[in-house]
């Protein structure tokens, strides 16, 4: 079940945290992998943003917990086209929107769907070939694109930069194609950087590990 580390100590990080963000910094709790037991902690604790990486996990999760009111469901993972019907509409925010057949499957099943999903694009700052993420010269197109579909508000931009690298960069680079784009939202930072990322001007950060302790094994 993870390191939950006794009770009540989820809502004693999530304390921790908050105490830290300023204003207008929505803080997204990563419970992929989690038990549905340690979200109910989180919830029962304040906490409302909840971010999953695994489609069919995380609609499992959507329906044991689906008795709690106003619980925000973030999709944070890379997304094939085939499971995004498994998102809408209960996956409220999309913060991996990298490619246009993706958008136009958002849009299409979202729309149907009869609502509207906060959608994000990441993008891959560091030129990572094995890693997800629109490449910065691309942003524009894919942005304009979504707009334009039925279904989707275009938020904002997400990122992840390259591991062992100095994340501010990469932070300062996605705010300024976020200011240039008239977008507000950017969602950046982790467990290990979100201090940083805040400083930067992360409207979103996306912590697991220092609320939940360290995942369990996915199987």
């Amino acid at each position: 079940m993870g390191d939950l580390g006794g009770p009540g100590i989820i809502a004693e990080r999530l304390a921790a945290v908050k105490a830290e963000l300023p204003a207008g910094v929505t803080l997204v709790a990563v419970s992929k992998t989690q038990p549905p037991e340690a979200i109910r902690e989180a919830y029962a604790a304040g906490q409302r943003h909840f971010g999953e990486n695994y489609a069919q996990e995380w609609r499992q999760k959507a329906d044991a917990l689906s008795d709690l009111a106003g619980l925000t469901w973030h999709f944070i993972g890379g997304l094939q086209t085939n499971k995004v019907k498994y998102l809408a509409p209960r996956a409220a925010w999309i913060h991996t929107l990298d490619r246009d057949e993706l958008a136009r499957e958002l849009g299409k099943r979202y729309a149907a769907a009869g609502v509207t999903a906060r959608v994000l694009v990441e993008v891959n700052l560091g030129g990572e070939a094995q890693k997800s993420g629109c490449a910065p010269d691309r942003v524009d197109g894919l942005v304009a694109l979504a707009r334009d579909l039925p279904g989707l508000e275009v938020a904002g931009l997400m990122c992840i930069p390259p591991p062992g690298d100095d994340p501010r960069p990469h932070f300062i680079r996605l705010r300024a194609l976020r200011d240039r784009l008239g977008l507000r939202e950017l969602s950046m930072g982790m467990s290990a950087d979100w201090r940083i990322a805040v400083e930067e001007g992360a409207t979103l950060i996306r912590i697991g590990t220092a609320l939940f302790g360290e995942r369990p094994s996915r199987d």
